[in-house]
């Protein structure tokens, strides 16, 4: 096993010297790992400390928000196969994948942490997770942007879809970055 998760890991292309030097874009990983495992702690504050009675129905939205996060994330995980990294730095033989979650988005899996986050936020009503999901929202935001840089350098195709796909989010400047932009591909 460990000889197995030391061979996925280098087909990633990580190494010690990445980690010091962000070649594959490591930081935004470990920014974005960071944030997500911040996500354990308790609500903090919690409502009750405000004096707050948090709704049932806002906390079983919370839940279904991750619960439908994940399934995005399995979904664009499926659909990625092959040509799926936790680096922002694409793989050198990794497929354009177009279909799928990524007919929707260009980032479906970043989507998905994004809608999981919420998903946890709402349901815990917790100022400290709001700032987690805000966190997420900036990192995985710069996270898509290096990857695209890779993604056009390696498939000359990529410029069309960009155009014609939202990025994270459709609509929201810095998770769509061609609402920012309209008529023009970035």
């Amino acid at each position: 096993m460990p000889n197995a998760l030391a061979a996925r890991l280098t087909a990633w292309g990580f190494s010690w010297a990445g980690l010091r030097d962000n070649r594959r874009g490591e930081w935004w990983l470990i920014a974005q790992m960071a944030l997500i495992v911040a996500h354990l702690l308790p609500a903090t504050p919690s409502p009750a400390s405000l004096g707050l009675h948090w709704p049932l129905a806002l906390r079983l939205g919370g839940l279904a928000l991750l619960a439908i996060g994940l399934v995005l994330a399995a979904q664009g995980a499926l659909n990625l196969g092959a040509s799926l990294s936790p680096l922002p730095e694409p793989m050198p033989e990794a497929a354009l994948v177009t279909t799928g979650a990524y007919a929707r988005c260009r980032h479906p899996l970043y989507q998905s942490v994004i809608l999981c986050s919420l998903g946890v936020t709402v349901a815990l009503g917790s100022l400290l997770h709001l700032a987690l999901w805000l966190g997420l929202v900036v990192v995985l935001g710069f996270k898509a942007r290096r990857e695209e840089l890779g993604l056009c350098h390696l498939h000359p195709q990529y410029d069309a879809y960009r155009a014609t796909t939202p990025a994270i989010l459709p609509g929201l400047p810095w998770l769509d970055w061609r609402s920012a932009f309209p008529g023009r591909a970035v």
